[in-house]
């Protein structure tokens, strides 16, 4: 389907705001641009985020500091073995003045819902998520209720504890767009935070640096970011790959070659580009498809994570041509 193509006002206010969202973010989290541009790029692309990583290295805080950097409502979730789906989603109470059930809205009723810890819920209240994270809608007692707009659900877990932890069934993992590592920060970095935090959390002086109306533009915009047919060939290529290889025995779906191409426009937006090219995939590729996929047991054994065999899924899958490739870098239609 033919977009219009974006010109250099709208990528330049692109950059504009996604910039002062990325520099709000970075005074919480410092030293960690890389973290926080895939965050961004989830948000500017409409997906979903799960940062994953070892407990103490600022899960929480990345997705509060996102959520607090966007004038939105915000609802932050603590998934506990007790939650209940109606916790999440609301419940329809029966009003006795008026002899009539109201529906009372849950926690995911809002534009940007921080998920803690969400591997500590039942599947039962892990479930209560599958709709609205896909269809940005919520079905109570037979009637839909429709989710704000922009919807995001940034949530955290812990890969590595397991007593009291219920891990994410596939169908849950394969609905967030991007996941990603914070990783331990570096000795520079972890000084200047002890400087910093030992008075007073950087998070208590983030003030919102863009609206709830300024995302939803961001995100109507990022999807008229061009996309050669070579480049969703490529795309299609990438992930077919996965659901041959011999080391997996789950490939990634067809949501995940549509959430690799959204992050890619998303990732083109943020370089100030009106087109997408080979390199935004191949740099995504690791953290839209790698949550994704189920290692084979003799994989398993050697030690092999999935993130290392998407890597050399990369390497093997041959590039477009020379010429797709110059229309590609044009941003023209071939």
């Amino acid at each position: 389907m033919a977009t219009t193509p974006i010109d250099n006002d709208r990528l330049s206010e692109i950059a504009q705001v996604t910039g002062r969202i990325q520099a709000a973010v970075e005074t919480v989290i410092q030293g960690k641009p890389d973290v926080v541009r895939l965050a961004l790029t989830a948000m500017i692309a409409e997906g979903h985020l799960l940062i994953e990583d070892v407990p103490g290295v600022g899960k929480t805080m990345l997705a509060k500091a996102l959520a607090r950097s966007v004038d939105a409502s915000v609802r932050r979730i603590q998934f506990t073995p007790d939650l209940l789906p109606s916790d999440i989603t609301g419940v329809s109470v029966f009003n006795q003045e008026r002899r009539e059930f109201e529906f009372k809205p849950g926690a995911v009723f809002a534009n940007i819902v921080v998920g803690d810890e969400i591997n500590r819920a039942s599947p039962k209240t892990q479930s209560a998520l599958l709709e609205c994270m896909e269809e940005r809608q919520v079905s109570v007692d037979g009637i839909t209720h429709l989710l704000e707009t922009p919807f995001m659900v940034v949530a955290t877990q812990n890969p590595i504890e397991m007593e009291g932890t219920y891990p994410l069934p596939e169908a849950q993992r394969d609905r967030f767009m991007i996941r990603l590592s914070m990783g331990y920060p570096a000795a520079q970095a972890e000084l200047a935070m002890l400087d910093a935090r030992t008075r007073v959390s950087p998070l208590d002086a983030l003030e919102p640096v863009a609206d709830k109306a300024t995302v939803a533009w961001l995100v109507d915009t990022v999807r008229e970011v061009h996309v050669a047919t070579a480049v969703r060939q490529y795309a299609v290529d990438l992930v077919r790959a996965t659901r041959v290889s011999p080391e997996l025995r789950l490939g990634a779906s067809p949501r995940a070659t549509l959430h690799l191409l959204r992050a890619a426009k998303g990732s083109a937006a943020l370089d100030g580009r009106e087109y997408v090219l080979p390199d935004d995939l191949q740099r995504l590729a690791g953290p839209v498809l790698a949550h994704r996929l189920l290692p084979t047991a003799a994989a398993h054994v050697g030690a092999r994570t999935t993130t290392e065999i998407v890597a050399e899924i990369v390497d093997r899958v041959p590039l477009p041509d020379s010429d797709d490739a110059r229309v590609t870098r044009l941003g023209r239609r071939p």
